[in-house]
């Protein structure tokens, strides 16, 4: 396997935070999960409330994608960066199908996403720096905290939206497959302080990236 360089590792950085924030994101192909469901009508109401619940969805995944690029970036050890990157190609259709979404519903990704990417990469090579069982233990908590947040959404998708609904369900279906090799990679169990602080930064972004 080639050793990049630190310049390297700079650009190959850059072009995914450009790709994942303003362009085209590199995904694995796999079907979009609503291809052949049917779309309902909705009121103004309604619409407007799909499209924000899915920006949310959004920006966690743009927030995900630099997650995973901070802490592979610092990871020590390469089967770890493997899995992270590995996850992170899946992450990608997430990405690309949460905006497929939003865009068939005539709104808009959150004007807030460099700001999620910036501080995600942060915490995510800080995450990667402090070792690889923390690393894998925040990419687990991480995962469960999404998985409720998904769940969540389900609950307060209106009964018809079964375009939505599909997409949802195999993002819930990926991470728990993410959260559970995390686990079986050696994570350790986060201290409950830090299990609380990140549930309360995840409630700012979702908080305003409903409307932003």
């Amino acid at each position: 396997m080639r050793n990049y360089t630190p310049f390297d590792r700079l650009i190959l950085n850059t072009d995914t935070a450009l790709r994942t924030l303003f362009g085209e994101p590199v995904i694995t192909q796999r079907p979009y999960p609503a291809d052949g469901v049917s779309e309902a009508e909705f009121s103004d109401q309604e619409r407007k409330n799909i499209a924000g619940l899915m920006r949310v969805n959004h920006s966690g995944e743009v927030s995900a994608q630099a997650l995973y690029q901070g802490q592979a970036l610092t990871s020590k050890n390469q089967e770890v960066k493997e899995k992270l990157q590995q996850a992170a190609l899946e992450e990608n259709d997430h990405l690309d199908w949460t905006k497929n979404r939003i865009d068939e519903l005539a709104s808009h990704t959150s004007f807030l996403n460099p700001l999620w990417y910036g501080g995600s990469f942060a915490i995510g090579a800080f995450a990667g720096a402090v070792g690889d069982k923390w690393n894998l233990g925040f990419l687990a908590e991480t995962e469960h905290q999404v998985v409720e947040h998904l769940e969540s959404h389900l609950n307060k998708l209106p009964g018809g939206d079964l375009r939505s609904r599909a997409i949802l369900e195999q993002m819930k279906i990926d991470e728990q497959k993410h959260a559970t090799t995390a686990i079986e990679h050696g994570a350790a169990e986060l201290p409950p302080p830090v299990k609380t602080l990140m549930a309360a930064m995840s409630k700012v972004m979702t908080g305003t990236t409903y409307y932003i």
